[in-house]
């Protein structure tokens, strides 16, 4: 189930008419054989005029390039450079040539350091918002470096632009916070399609003895090595995931991707026989993140992140704190971080197994409190449990407020190799300053408890992904010594009251 972008870069050599084209032409040529093969394309037709616009746009197209770098050989014309990364449908990378020695300063100094900041002028009067490197101005090799860091941010935002979100029900009334305002999606390029629970409902009838049931029945039977008493719940698991997978194929429409927000409590238990938390996990495995409690924002963040790693996502609350005795036994002293930058990560079932150091198919104990608490589970059966498995991730939500404004943070921190000793998909989580962070950051942003996590470090690409998409407003986790900007000067630092 291909559910990424395949993002293939063209780069497009510029030069302003009273230089040397030549000299444009040898420096791309210099940039492309310092990159993989796989992934990237040299224009033929080096830009000069607006009459090389439409030739251009023709031969990425020809081409099938999903994302450009404009590269300044030289100086650079800054009008037919912003005609083009206005017309180029795509995302655009803006970088330019460092002087390679003494010898070209006299016949052929290229004069980019000084083009560029025409180019981004003119950018910024057409509105079009670009992707620029660090350091933007480089030699060869530097600039080869900078076109691949632009890879994950062109693969987002490709995908981004086109991907639908399909949500099933509306949210668990205790969840005021998955709250999702349509527009901003719309401004982003995202489509949605919000449909009703008897709708997913009557589909899964419909799908009562699918013959792809069996099958299904055989993998999960073999991903999770089932007892006796949850053995029995698979056929209409597998009868759910059946009735997913044509749901997507036959609403996919005019959208390459998809994600899915769903109800998941507390009636469809009762309608449907199970928790749908294990078929959830089996799609953000596939890189088809399903958000719980009809989640749009969390569903969009997480798919973000897959982009941006090519690698599956989970959806994880901010859960709680770590108790003090846990601490104390297990983390002081092995680990470098206070008890204040911990926190436990945690959900019902969702995250892929390949995220989970040991997964049990298990039943749901919160929802088996709510709707059978005096006999043995049933229809609280279909989730999955286990510890999140160690190592580096990064966390992450894009969400609109109750105004439209789009808002997002990022942090990059670990997964400790400590067993969490509770229940769900759990893991305890480090992030440095996290107690300040959590204050200044998530509690005075007003960001909900949904949050996106991935196990890769692409902190560096989501703040350049944000700013390529127009999102300005991004938090993260200050060092300590820097404030934010809503924190007193005057609190002492282990004084944790603070006025709201």
């Amino acid at each position: 189930m291909e559910n990424l972008p395949n993002v293939k870069v063209g780069l497009v050599a510029a030069s302003r008419g009273n230089f040397s084209a030549e000299l444009a032409v040898e420096r791309l040529a210099r940039v492309m054989s310092m990159l993989p093969a796989h992934g990237f394309a040299a224009v033929d037709r080096v830009l000069k005029t607006e009459r090389d616009v439409p030739a251009v746009l023709e031969e990425l197209a020809r081409r099938e390039c999903t994302a450009l770098v404009i590269y300044l050989g030289n100086f650079g014309p800054e009008i037919p450079e912003a005609l083009l990364a206005k017309r180029f449908s795509g995302p655009v990378m803006l970088a330019a040539a460092a002087e390679e020695d003494a010898a070209h300063l006299h016949a052929k100094r290229g004069d980019a350091y000084c083009g560029l900041l025409n180019a981004g002028y003119n950018l910024s009067l057409h509105g079009k918002r670009v992707y620029l490197p660090p350091r933007p101005v480089g030699l060869p090799a530097e600039v080869a470096a900078a076109a691949t860091r632009f890879l994950p941010v062109a693969r987002a935002a490709t995908g981004v632009r086109s991907l639908k979100i399909i949500t099933f029900g509306p949210r668990p009334d205790e969840f005021v916070a998955c709250n999702a305002p349509i527009a901003p999606l719309y401004r982003l390029g995202v489509g949605i399609q919000e449909n009703s629970e008897l709708d997913l409902y009557a589909s899964f009838l419909d799908h009562g003895g699918d013959a792809r049931i069996p099958a299904i029945v055989s993998e999960m039977r073999a991903e999770t090595e089932p007892g006796d008493a949850m053995d029995g719940i698979l056929p209409k698991l597998a009868q759910y995931e059946a009735t997913l997978l044509d749901w997507i194929a036959e609403n996919r429409g005019a959208y390459a991707y998809v994600c899915l927000a769903n109800k998941c409590w507390p009636a469809f238990e009762r309608c449907f026989g199970f928790v749908p938390c294990y078929v959830n996990s089996r799609f953000a495995g596939r890189l088809m993140p399903i958000a719980c409690e009809v989640d749009s924002y969390g569903a969009l963040s997480e798919f973000i992140l897959c982009c941006a790693a090519k690698r599956a996502a989970t959806l994880l609350d901010i859960n709680n704190t770590v108790p003090p005795d846990l601490y104390a036994r297990e983390i002081a002293g092995k680990y470098p971080y206070r008890a204040d930058e911990l926190f436990m990560g945690f959900h019902c079932g969702n995250t892929p197994k390949s995220l989970l150091c040991a997964a049990e198919l298990t039943y749901h104990k919160i929802m088996a409190r709510q709707l059978e608490p005096d006999r043995a589970p049933d229809i609280t059966r279909g989730t999955l449990e286990g510890n999140l498995r160690a190592g580096a991730v990064t966390l992450f939500r894009l969400q609109a407020d109750g105004d439209g404004r789009l808002h997002a943070y990022i942090v990059e921190g670990e997964v400790l190799p400590v067993s969490a000793e509770s229940f769900g998909c759990i893991g305890v989580i480090a992030v440095r300053e996290m107690a300040r962070f959590y204050r200044y950051g998530l509690l005075a942003e007003h960001f909900p408890h949904h949050c996106a996590a991935v196990y890769a470090p692409v902190g560096e690409a989501l703040f350049d992904l944000m700013r390529l998409l127009g999102v300005d407003d991004v938090t993260y986790n200050r060092p300590a010594g820097r404030l934010y900007d809503t924190e007193n000067p005057f609190t002492a630092r282990d004084d944790n009251a603070s006025a709201g």
